[in-house]
This record gives C-alpha cells, structure tokens and sequence, in this order.
C-alpha cells in the first residue's frame, strides 16, 4: 500500500466531534432495503465491471484502465468470498480460483511483497478462501505468506511488525493489526500455540506503542522519520483492524479487556471518523484510500455479531450501520451499473475506481450478513 504522507490533508478535517448517538431521525433515505438483493446487484457489479478475465485479476476501474495494484485484490478476494458463501454462484467460485493464479503472476509470480501489509490483507483473504473453497493451495499459500510476515518483526521501537522491508524501523497499525488477526484466525483453525503467541505479543505491542487507551483512537504509525513520533492521521481502517484485533483474541480468551478495547476503537471512529452533519463515515478519496471505510466495516460487523456485545451497543451499532448502508443504496449508489464512489452521499458517474467499489460492495455484504443472522429486519 502506498505511503499515507499521499492523502491530502483535507481529509483529515473531515471528522468529526458529534456524539454517537446523533443518527439524524428525519432521514429521507430511511426506507426499507432488500439486502440480499442490494448485495447481489452490488458484488456482481464488481464481479462483472472490474475483472480482468484476461488476466485474472481486478482491474484499478471499470472503464479500462488494467493497472495492477496488489493489496486491493486481497479485498477484492474477500468480496468474492462473501458472495460465494452468501450464494454458492459458480461466477464467484469460478473467479476465486483463477484469482490464485492470475494475481501471484502479476505480483512476479509470488505471493511475497516489499510491504507486509499487503502480504497480510492477501493472506487474510486466502485463508477466507480456503475455508469457503477447502482448497487446499489457498492454506498453503497463506501459511507460507506468514512465515515470510514473521519476518518484519523486529526490536526497533521495542517490537512491532515493519511496514515495509526496505524501512524496517517504521511500524504502523496497518502492518500489525492485519497480522495479529491472522495470527489468531490461524490458531483458531489449526491449534498451533505459537500462533496465539504471536498474536497476543503483536496486540499488546499496539496496545503500547499505538492505542489511546482514553479516547479509543488508533494512531496510524510510529518511527516513520526515524525519530519515534507518531503519526496521529485519524483512518477508519485503523479503527477497524484494530478492533478486528481485539475481537479476534476476546473470542479465543474470553478476556473482558480485548472486547472493551474494540468498543472503545469503535466509538472512536463512529464519533469522529464521520461527518458531522450527516453522520455519515467520512470520505476518504480515492485510490488506497477508497477501500478504508470498507476495510472498517468488515471489522466493526463481526463486533456487531459478538455475542458478547451488550443489547444496547450492539442495537446503537446496528442503527450506524443501517444509516449508513441505506444513504449509500438509496442516494449514493449509481443504479445503472451499481457503483459506489468516495462519499456515499454522493453517486458516481459511470467510471468509479475499484477502492471505492469494493467499500461499497463489503457494506452490502456486511448487511446481507446481519439480515441473514437476524441482527436487522
């Protein structure tokens, strides 16, 4: 993933300092949504707009541009993944298994990559793959990707996976949350202590080094400049894979204090990750920035599926959730080909980019999945 120093600044005067429960009650967009069909229409959008059946790869748009761009096709994997076990369509299984070979040969006929957050989002995605699939070269592939992960770890800043290997001083969230949820989901699935291990020691390095205990908020990264700062850039994703993390080992210990810190990482971002008029999860443009919101969403659903939640957070969480999903379908979705794009207030033209899609799609999945489990009417 590209370095953050690329977003504008404006971004960032985005958020807000609203309270959580301010979910406006005279929205016009409040209306009722068929789901399932909105996540059906939405990932056989992606799956039909943004594939290179070529190449076996997505493409960075759907108006023709074939760029390459390697962590989004993890989440484009993940999409797939979410449509095939929510319907069992060929379509999808179909491109999950051209994706294993079509995205290791544009990546240099390799899994491995500079960046170990890219490898770990693509590791993520495989694992899910295997499990949906129960083919086996998705397992290998993802245990291979995380010995090489292993790698990044080092003592400079007292611990913390590097972001990237040519700059192994710099840690940041997105190279250590990823992975200690790998970490977890890898020993849940096949016992192996040292995975535990690795994922409590990632966690409680963050939990240091990145996490304000008081506020919830997840700084983006330490030791960029090599003088031990912080980077306080305030992105959903952050939010999101560190909840992700916290929840991951809350389901395997039980331990009270793991769920607490995912709540608190969510409040966080739904008090000032948003727009403060609309309560909407903030824009955060295009490129590796459009697939941060869905990044956050695919995290902060599985809290909103914990079983452990309290009736009154998980009902506020449904409201954010519900808000959000249906301004997006019913006023920021271009129905005629069924894209998404930065604001989901805003619809798109007929050219969106595949970050912005992919957000779009992993909300209409996320709410497909909540309907399925019953969380929402």
């Amino acid at each position: 993933m590209k370095n953050i120093l690329f977003y504008s600044l404006s971004i960032l005067l985005l958020s807000s300092c609203g309270k959580i429960n301010d979910i406006p009650v005279d929205n016009p967009n409040d209306v009722a949504v068929n789901w399932t069909a909105a996540a059906d229409s939405s990932s056989q959008s992606l799956a039909n707009g943004f594939w290179n059946s070529g190449g076996s790869y997505f493409n960075y748009n759907n108006s023709g541009n074939t760029d390459f761009h390697y962590w989004p096709q993890a989440h484009g994997l993940d999409v797939l993944v979410d449509a095939y076990s929510r319907t069992g369509n060929a379509v999808y299984k179909n491109e999950i298994d051209q994706w294993f070979s079509g995205v290791k040969i544009k990546n240099g006929n390799t899994f491995y990559n500079n960046f170990y957050d890219d490898m770990e989002w693509n590791a993520l995605a495989m694992l899910r793959a295997y499990n949906a699939t129960k083919d086996e070269k998705f397992k290998t592939a993802a245990l291979d990707v995380w010995s090489n992960i292993q790698t990044g770890w080092n003592s400079t800043m007292n611990g913390g996976i590097a972001w990237k290997k040519d700059q192994l001083y710099y840690k940041n969230t997105p190279a250590n949350a990823p992975a200690c949820i790998l970490a977890a989901r890898l020993y849940k699935q096949f016992n192996g202590a040292s995975d535990l291990e690795w994922s409590k020691k990632i966690y409680a390095w963050m939990k240091e080094h990145l996490f304000e205990a008081g506020t919830g908020f997840v700084y983006d990264g330490i030791n960029r400049e090599n003088n031990g700062a912080k980077d306080n850039w305030k992105f959903t994703y952050n939010q999101g894979t560190f909840l992700g993390a916290a929840l991951e080992l809350y389901n395997i210990t039980g331990e009270k204090v793991y769920l607490n810190d995912a709540i608190k990482a969510a409040d966080y971002a739904l008090n000032s990750n948003v727009n403060s008029n609309d309560r909407i999860l903030q824009s955060e443009g295009s490129g590796d920035g459009g697939l941060f919101k869905g990044i956050f969403v695919r995290y902060f659903t599985q809290l909103i599926l914990c079983p452990g939640l309290e009736d009154g957070t998980r009902n506020r969480y449904v409201r954010f959730m519900e808000h959000n999903a249906k301004t997006l379908w019913n006023e920021g979705t271009n129905k005629t080909g069924v894209l998404f794009g930065p604001y989901w207030k805003t619809k798109p033209n007929a050219q969106t980019g595949l970050t912005e899609q992919l957000s779009g799609c992993m909300l209409m999945e996320s709410m497909a999945l909540l309907k399925e489990k019953s969380v929402i009417k």
